[in-house]
């Protein structure tokens, strides 16, 4: 079918435009810049702290879940519950994590094209010889209803790999949440267990204190008796009031610890009080699974690879600034000089076409912006690297924790049960006059000394125990992250 006239040039010009844009979609399968691959990391087959020492392993051989509820705590259960929600830490990685979704929103939408609308009300006029020498108005109104639309045509891949770079930040965001999320819960039940062990020491100070005071007691009634120097009644005080002292400043550590509790929970200190409770028993059996596994289960890790996948979609857009920029702009609408007539059919305009600009001279520019995209992937591949390295080394460090610290509990709960016993033979030989009260004294010195050194390993391998769960990614996995 032909068409004559105006109607039919419209026609035709709509038809090569047609044309010439899907000319250029067909063009915009193609996208410069790298194909993103995953870079390699150092694995180990295996972890040579567990060399000597087979890691007891629950029924599945993985950790799932809340991972604290492992340690049968239930005052840590209903604590850590309440990270997730209150924890000002958490708060702020969300917000910055719904930041980089809506920056990957922002991306999108170049996909689309820009829709203007505007209105227009133009009084103009001419000078007196114009208008006298061409017989025109002094004046005039111009209505206009004008309706821009501009579309950047991806040809190059430049917008899609803009895309590809704010999904990865995104993921990495996301990885960064899930980060702060378990450094929260780690610390939580860190400060924990050091407010358990501080418990155990109180209550060992305590019942070494009512100990004492019977001994100063006895020290008194032999001296009354004058059986022994008021020396011994003296040291009997110093030992008792040395021990009350310790007491004390336990006291003060315990109070630091609930206050930092009330803080990772997003409470005043003022409002959290944590019932006294004397931490006891061993920490859990841990699964440590595989090395490499622990690429898919660590969410810092998960973070830096997503962060190089981002770096290396960005040396795509620094390459595509190198071609030229293809736009297809569009105005219509509707204009007069008379207001009766202005939306009406005779009134109406139109213009479409394609724009194509390249840049000639930049002064070195886009060479610049392209070395330095390059050399942030890099810097990100070097950090991804280190964070693997990092994560080998905190697993490792904290299986030789947990296994050579079980070895000292047992030689130092040898080394607490000769203390007792020596207490009390040189107990006897002082009722009996055998020795010295000073012998008591250093006797009873060392059962506390060491009966606080076996509270403290044990506090320490519960820390060890938290520490490994953390290095191990607390039970997360790459599949969390948001597709």
């Amino acid at each position: 079918m032909i068409y004559s006239g105006r109607k039919g040039q419209r026609r035709g010009a709509g038809l090569k435009i047609a044309a010439l844009a899907s000319s250029l979609l067909a063009l915009a399968s193609c996208t410069v810049g790298p194909d993103y691959v995953r870079p390699g990391a150092e694995v180990a087959a295996g972890y040579k702290e567990l060399d000597g020492w087979k890691v007891a392993r629950p029924n599945d051989d993985t950790l799932r879940g809340p991972w604290w509820e492992m340690f049968n705590e239930p005052d840590l259960n209903a604590l850590e519950s309440q990270v997730d929600v209150s924890n000002q830490n958490i708060v702020a990685a969300e917000a910055a994590y719904r930041q980089a979704r809506a920056f990957v929103q922002e991306a999108r939408a170049a996909y689309f094209p820009t829709v203007t609308i505007g209105v227009g009300v133009t009084n103009s006029s001419v000078s007196t010889t114009i208008a006298r020498s061409t017989a025109g108005r002094f004046s005039s109104m111009l209505y206009s209803l004008p309706v821009d639309v501009s579309w950047e045509i991806d040809v190059w891949g430049r917008i899609r790999r803009l895309v590809e770079s704010n999904e990865a930040s995104a993921q990495a965001s996301a990885a960064d949440v899930a980060t702060a999320r378990l450094s929260a819960q780690t610390e939580l039940a860190q400060d924990y267990f050091q407010l358990r062990a501080l418990d155990a020491q109180k209550r060992l100070l305590d019942e070494s204190v009512v100990d004492f005071e019977k001994s100063l007691e006895l020290t008194q009634n032999q001296y009354a008796a004058g059986i022994v120097s008021r020396a011994d009644v003296l040291q009997a005080q110093t030992q008792l009031k040395s021990t009350q002292a310790q007491a004390i400043d336990v006291e003060v550590q315990r109070a630091q610890f609930e206050h930092a509790i009330a803080v990772l929970i997003g409470q005043p200190p003022a409002e959290i009080r944590v019932a006294t409770m004397a931490l006891s028993g061993e920490p859990p059996a841990i699964p440590v699974g595989l090395p490499s596994e622990l690429l898919e289960r660590r969410p810092d890790i998960a973070a830096a690879e997503r962060r190089i996948a981002a770096a290396n979609a960005q040396i795509g857009v620094a390459e595509a600034a190198y071609f030229p920029t293809v736009s297809l702009g569009s105005k219509s609408g509707f204009q007069s000089g008379q207001f009766s007539k202005w939306i009406s059919l005779p009134s109406r305009f139109w213009a479409v076409g394609p724009n194509i600009t390249e840049t000639v001279f930049d002064g070195g520019l886009r060479g610049a912006q392209t070395d330095e995209a390059r050399a942030v992937y890099d810097g990100n591949v070097a950090m991804y690297r280190q964070t693997v390295l990092t994560g080998f080394q905190q697993v490792e460090d904290n299986i030789a924790a947990l296994r050579i610290l079980e070895s000292e509990a047992q030689v130092q709960a040898e080394a607490v049960k000769a203390a007792q016993q020596t207490v009390a033979v040189f107990t006897n030989q002082y009722k009996a006059g055998i020795v010295n009260y000073l012998a008591v004294i250093v006797a009873q010195t060392a059962a506390l000394t060491n009966e606080r050194a076996a509270i403290t390993i044990m506090g320490n391998r519960f820390n060890a125990a938290v520490l490994l769960i953390k290095a191990l990614g607390g039970g997360w996995k790459t599949s969390d992250l948001p597709p």
